[in-house]
């Protein structure tokens, strides 16, 4: 059966905000197309619900959060993102409810992105690998406070705190998806998201014996050229698009 022709996602914007659970959840794939966009003059603002605390099993949370946090502010710096913001969800165990919610929906109102864009929120990967708790709570959070952000009823100490509601939200992009219906070409931005992954390098020399940046250029050589057959033969980063 052939798949469908993924589009090229739309490009008439000027802000995002890229919502994630982890350091180093958009570096995993979303970086090329971040690092496409900022050389196109738009502003993205990374929000990571926790600090990835719980990443690493030779250091402990209270010494792991700050390192992660230092090497995610580096890692988006390489792609051209200035703001990185954490809500201080504990890592492991972020649980989707409306506290999740709202906290979202304020850094949306705050921010103000035509595009948002978060991680795969479904049960698995693909269907081969299940996902992680924290990645699903953060994802289908996203998703939902879109509409939360607009909405002046749903959590009004927002108003309170002078965060009016915005409607402005045109389309939520899920990287990771086993669905996608649109792409970004990773050819300019390639280079530089292999980079912004290698920052990661006390998570990545945890994770793996290879060495980091043989790890991280296979990796994302093997993602980009997934779904370029999808994408007239260009390397890309896919995404799965809901229009708002």
């Amino acid at each position: 059966m052939t798949q469908q022709r993924l589009e090229p996602l739309p490009a008439d914007w000027s802000r995002a905000l890229a919502v994630v659970a982890h350091p180093d959840d958009l570096e995993y794939g979303a970086a090329a197309a971040v690092a496409d966009w900022t050389d196109g003059g738009r502003e993205v603002v990374y929000l990571l619900a926790s600090r990835g605390e719980a990443g690493i099993d030779t250091l402990p949370p209270e010494e792991c959060a700050p390192l992660r946090e230092r090497e995610q502010r580096a890692s988006a710096a390489v792609v051209g993102v200035r703001t990185v913001e954490f809500l201080d969800h504990r890592d492991g165990v972020i649980e989707y409810g409306t506290g999740l919610r709202c906290d979202i929906a304020a850094a949306i109102r705050r921010h103000r992105p035509e595009l948002v864009v978060t991680l795969n929120h479904r049960d698995t990967w693909g269907g081969v690998a299940w996902n992680t708790p924290d990645h699903r709570a953060v994802g289908r959070a996203t998703l939902d406070a879109v509409a939360d952000a607009g909405n002046r009823w749903i959590f009004p100490e927002l108003t309170e705190q002078g965060l009016q509601p915005w409607n402005g939200v045109r389309w939520t992009a899920v990287a990771g998806s086993d669905r996608p219906t649109h792409a970004v070409d990773a050819t300019a931005g390639f280079e530089r998201s292999v980079q912004s992954l290698l920052a990661h390098r006390t998570y990545i020399q945890a994770l793996t014996k290879e060495a980091p940046e043989t790890y991280c250029r296979s990796f994302l050589k093997e993602m980009v050229e997934s779904g370029a057959d999808r994408f007239g033969g260009r390397p890309a980063v896919t995404f799965e698009v809901f229009a708002h």
